[in-house]
């Protein structure tokens, strides 16, 4: 059996409501996407740190947005749609590396993900409430609206480092979230 044919296999069980199935899925991809974005960074220097975060924000995503996917196409492109867009997005917030993108890979930077739907939206604001105040308000500053770190110390009244100490712990938080639903 291919991995293509596996992890279909494990997304159409995760569409029908197989929690088992749907966590094998994301730890299957989790292991796929943290050596494509470890290489990715790798190119611009950045470390391990960004490609679990990435990491994270893509497994969130595909979780959230499971039902858009058409059982008719193949898996990985899908995935790796969503995987590419996080990674643009993160090169967005990073505008320093944005310099030390490779020009083969350059038109990435200027793409847009328009795979946010209303109702991943609204899943995401119902996990978000479930964290502390500060954890939620970094997360939805920095991931959710692109905002820089900075920008978004001032926004929830919290240091830089707090900034980024919330979204880590958070964005793990958000996926032993998703990781119990999953269970029920």
């Amino acid at each position: 059996m291919t991995a293509e044919t596996e992890l279909k296999a494990l997304m159409l069980a995760s569409q029908e409501g197989d929690a088992a199935a749907h966590r094998m899925l994301l730890e299957r991809l989790s292991r796929h996407l943290r050596a494509y974005y470890k290489g990715k960074l790798a190119k611009i220097g950045r470390g391990a740190t960004d490609a679990e975060d990435l990491v994270q924000e893509a497994v969130l995503a595909i979780h959230m947005q499971r039902h858009t996917y058409d059982p008719g196409e193949p898996l990985t492109p899908w995935v790796h749609a969503i995987a590419r867009y996080k990674l643009i997005d993160f090169l967005r917030r990073d505008r320093a590396s944005m310099a030390d993108v490779p020009i083969d890979e350059a038109s990435e930077v200027t793409a847009r993900d328009d795979h946010l739907s209303a109702e991943g939206s609204f899943d995401l604001a119902r996990l978000l409430k479930q964290l502390p105040d500060k954890m939620a308000c970094a997360i939805e500053a920095v991931k959710v609206e692109g905002l820089s770190v900075a920008e978004a110390a001032r926004r929830c009244r919290i240091s830089e480092s707090s900034v980024k100490v919330n979204i880590h712990r958070g964005l793990k938080a958000l996926a032993a979230l998703i990781a119990q639903r999953a269970q029920r």
